[in-house]
């Protein structure tokens, strides 16, 4: 017998709240290793009506001297309030009417330097009570990666149909051509149905978008069904009883840090799998590469694709843990939900073959210690495989794994 059931995802615009917060921390993060390959970064942001407030730790080893005593504030290194404006204005925030404006805004910066005791803990050289020179995990935890075969990206097919929405609002509003009463702040959701584990079709579609108060209701659905819902989403998949639920408040206005308060890190299933696949729970933005929230995390993604790439499953998650300061994981877990070609322990064999999990090896195999964050931020860190900086994206094991489980 045959079994349906519907799964949902939603993916948000780079105007709502806790996005802009990301952007500001990712755009942080770039400056600080646009500047010192080996910068630490742990960036946050808070954003509401007209203030930006940003804390954590910084640590610019070329232009800040710990060892000598002579460390700078950083404001002295980088200019904070110049990075949050320009990362504002490039998301849009920059209509006359908008309270939460990049020219106007209220800075308040709480960066400070990076805690030694953690510096030590995964600094590669020795440390007192350490036993290994080597670069250890920034933090313990437990990172998750995810793949299947719904999409081109080997991604689920709901999270990458709600970020295709998202991109392209964001595109036209961009363009500035079609739709000029658009405004940055935008959620998308898409249901899809499955039989038997196969996604067959969507059941309905979701989109709010925040407008300028001149424009009609009747006009916005419209605009989004014809111009951006028909367009980006499979025409195969859009039926007669595809429900579109459009501004469904009626109203969308106020928006952005205006309307709500936004946080970094409050978007991590978005930035994921859309709840298809799990999360361990730390958030990505904002945070170098010597944090495992996030380069595990893109690790995870790797290994997983490759696994999905090479044949050896339909699905693919791979769970790994990390002690603080360590720099091996304490357990790695593959699960390939049933449909793997061989057992799940021979993939997990052919895995530990090809790929190291340690976080200096991670941040060497993926080359994290660039200054790319800022174009992971918007609409997921995943399934993006146009882009050669995302190297968690590229196949480029596939052929290793299959001689591996030989």
């Amino acid at each position: 017998m045959s079994r349906s059931y519907i799964f949902s995802s939603e993916s948000v615009g780079e105007g709502h709240p806790d996005k802009v917060a990301d952007t500001i921390s990712d755009a942080i993060l770039d400056a600080c290793l646009a500047i010192d390959l080996k910068s630490r970064v742990a960036c946050e942001t808070f954003v509401k009506s007209n203030v930006v407030v940003v804390g954590g730790e910084i640590t610019i080893p070329k232009l800040q001297n710990k060892k000598l005593g002579t460390t700078k504030p950083i404001d002295e290194v980088i200019n904070v309030g110049q990075i949050i404006r320009n990362a504002v204005r490039g998301i849009g925030y920059t209509n006359a009417d908008d309270v939460f404006h990049a020219d106007q805004i209220f800075i308040n910066n709480y960066l400070t330097i990076q805690s030694p005791d953690i510096a030590q803990g995964v600094d590669a050289a020795e440390a007192e009570g350490k036993k290994h020179g080597e670069q250890g995990a920034g933090d313990q935890g437990i990172m998750f990666g995810y793949a299947c075969d719904e999409t081109p990206e080997l991604m689920p097919a709901p999270i990458m149909f709600a970020h295709r929405l998202g991109r392209e609002l964001t595109r036209i509003r961009k363009a500035g051509k079609l739709a000029k009463w658009l405004r940055p702040d935008a959620k998308s959701q898409v249901s899809v149905e499955y039989v038997d584990g196969k996604p067959t079709r969507i059941v309905n579609v979701v989109i709010s978008t925040q407008h300028s108060a001149d424009v009609s209701h009747a006009e916005i659905e419209k605009f989004c069904i014809e111009q951006v819902i028909k367009k980006v989403l499979p025409k195969n998949m859009l039926t007669k009883d595809t429900e579109y639920l459009i501004n469904p408040t009626g109203k969308f206005v106020v928006g952005g840090p205006q309307g709500d308060s936004g946080l970094t890190g409050r978007k991590i299933i978005v930035d994921s799998y859309g709840g298809m696949g799990r999360h361990g729970g730390g958030a990505f933005s904002g945070k170098d590469p010597s944090k495992v929230d996030r380069s595990a995390a893109y690790m995870g993604r790797w290994v997983a694709k490759n696994v999905v790439a090479a044949g050896l499953a339909a699905k693919c998650e791979v769970q790994f843990a990390y002690a603080i300061g360590h720099p091996l994981p304490v357990s790695v877990h593959i699960d390939t939900f049933g449909t793997g070609t061989i057992s799940d322990d021979k993939i997990l064999d052919a895995v530990l073959d090809v790929f190291s999990f340690k976080p200096a090896d991670i941040v060497k195999q993926l080359n994290l210690l660039r200054p790319i964050y800022s174009k992971t931020t918007n609409y997921g860190h995943f399934g993006k495989i146009n882009d050669p900086d995302i190297t968690w994206e590229i196949t480029n094991k596939a052929e290793a794994l299959k001689k591996a489980v030989k």
